[in-house]
């Protein structure tokens, strides 16, 4: 599996365009999936441009929540290539364009290795994904707690990798068993992150590739 940010409030060179939001390029399987859209379509359509990752390979969009600043580009993209499958929750039915619109409310398998928790405390939802060994969790801003994100999630495994967005989550023990922790965006806490975990750290920002056999 291969990840690409492509939207952060930082990005690891003046090359890509930082902003405030989240989004990235997950390559699984066959599938291409973008996760979230980030607040601006022409700030992202420019940065997977640099990142030379063309619009017109993705299979997927995934939209974790109805906030702007996850999904303001989606518009944008949209108007790239709308022969996609769009992830949604509840509270984002009514997209238009896209081949197909998908919602979910609970866990449940999206593909084969590919599932979301589905809408958790009526606003978000996460992606997961195997790989090998490894369960990826991708959170947008994990409003509902990590807590009760994780809980949602056995019903596929136990996660040990993370990225996205934590706000302000302080519980930091009940990331001990995790492999990798890359905090993006809305992370409030990123610097004791590092300190704590800083063999599993991984920054984020526009740009960063992570690699997960």
């Amino acid at each position: 599996m291969k990840v690409t940010i492509l939207y952060d409030n930082t990005s690891i060179n003046e090359d890509y365009q930082s902003d405030w939001g989240f989004s990235c390029f997950i390559s699984a399987y066959d599938k291409n999936i973008l996760f979230d859209t980030g607040g601006n379509g022409k700030i992202l359509m420019e940065n997977m441009n640099k990142l030379n990752i063309d619009p017109m390979i993705i299979t997927d969009v995934f939209l974790t929540h109805i906030h702007y600043d996850h999904i303001g580009g989606l518009s944008y993209f949209l108007n790239a290539n709308r022969n996609v499958t769009v992830h949604v929750t509840p509270k984002l039915k009514g997209i238009k364009w896209a081949k197909k619109v998908i919602e979910y409310d609970h866990p449940t398998e999206i593909y084969e290795n590919i599932y979301t928790t589905g809408e958790l405390e009526g606003i978000e939802q996460s992606l997961l994904i195997k790989s090998g060994d490894n369960l990826v969790l991708f959170v947008g801003c994990a409003h509902p707690k990590p807590e009760e994100i994780f809980k949602a999630s056995y019903h596929f495994g136990m996660p040990n990798h993370i990225i996205g967005g934590l706000h302000d989550f302080n519980k930091f023990h009940l990331l001990k068993r995790f492999k990798l922790i890359c905090p993006t965006h809305c992370t409030k806490y990123t610097q004791e992150l590092k300190f704590l975990y800083k063999d599993k750290f991984v920054a984020g920002g526009v740009g960063k590739v992570i690699e997960i056999e």
